[in-house]
């Protein structure tokens, strides 16, 4: 099986079943045989647009997150008065006592 790459990509050499099952199975996907064909257009059209936005110049263009600028405001870190213990309590989903209870993670030691 030939690698599918981006510059695989063209007319002249569209993807062929076997390798769109391949990406599939790469991607976790069941894709049912009567699937496949329809799929390799797809299949083809995004890594065709892949490989134009691949073909375009980025030379000196910072990489970023979000194309707006914007800025973390952080407030200082100060200890505030804390929530009475009741009204703490009256919020949780389920207490037993004075406490927050909450599901097991870990699992008890058997001794096997």
């Amino acid at each position: 099986m030939r690698s599918v790459t981006l510059a695989a990509m063209s007319e002249a050499h569209p993807l062929t079943p076997k390798e769109v099952a391949h990406v599939a199975k790469l991607a976790r996907l069941a894709v049912p045989s009567d699937r496949v064909e329809a799929l390799r257009g797809q299949l083809a059209g995004v890594l065709g647009h892949v490989a134009k936005l691949k073909a375009i110049d980025v030379e000196g263009v910072e990489p970023m997150t979000t194309p707006f600028d914007q800025s973390n405001r952080l407030d200082p870190d100060e200890p505030g008065a804390c929530l009475p213990i009741q009204e703490l309590l009256k919020n949780a989903p389920a207490v037993e006592g004075r406490y927050l209870a909450v599901p097991k993670v870990l699992a008890e030691d058997t001794g096997g």
